[in-house]
């Protein structure tokens, strides 16, 4: 087993042993069909795999003995990883948009940005509804924070609020997240 360093801690990869990595005495043998060889010795094993032109792969190293399989070790790599290929096609991607208003955002101009906030959550992807300070207007945040409770009213039907209006800097912010269907 190989440790990966992974952004602070680590995941443990599991390697997979083939042909003369295996250091078991004795293994249960499936062949390439899906027949079985019974138990072997590794010499007999690794011979069985050689008369067929293939390898063999521990694939149950935790069993008692160790089951091994004969088969093409680089085409099941080739297939697993087009497999994952596959099922990381599958996976749904949800982004983060953005909607920058001001304190002082017109009627015209908020329907504007409500108008995107609703096509964003109706995609599928999270919204964060901004408002920029200038100058003195920081001095009265509460104008920010109802624009965007009046947002989150707006959006209730297909939206719910996953991180509350907070200031940050100039900066007031909340995160819009679409409902789960």
């Amino acid at each position: 087993m190989q440790a990966i360093p992974l952004g602070g801690g680590t995941i443990a990869k599991q390697e997979t042993n083939i042909n003369r990595a295996i250091r078991a005495k004795e293994v249960r043998v499936v062949d390439d069909e899906g027949g079985q060889l019974g138990i072997l010795t590794l010499a007999d094993a690794l011979a069985a795999a050689a008369e067929r032109g293939l390898d063999l792969v521990e694939v149950s190293p935790s069993a008692e003995p160790p089951v091994c399989r004969i088969m093409d070790y680089g085409k099941y790599k080739y297939q697993a990883s087009k497999r994952a290929a596959e099922a990381k096609k599958k996976v749904a991607r949800v982004e983060l948009k953005e909607v920058k208003m001001r304190p002082k955002t017109e009627e015209h101009d908020f329907q504007f940005k409500l108008k995107n906030a609703r096509r964003f959550l109706e995609e599928g992807n999270k919204v964060k509804a901004t408002v920029m300070f200038r100058g003195r207007e920081v001095t009265h945040p509460e104008f920010g924070r109802r624009l965007l409770i009046r947002m989150a009213e707006e959006v209730k039907d297909i939206g719910v609020v996953e991180s509350h209006a907070s200031m940050s800097g100039r900066f007031m912010t909340m995160v819009i997240g679409p409902l789960k269907k």
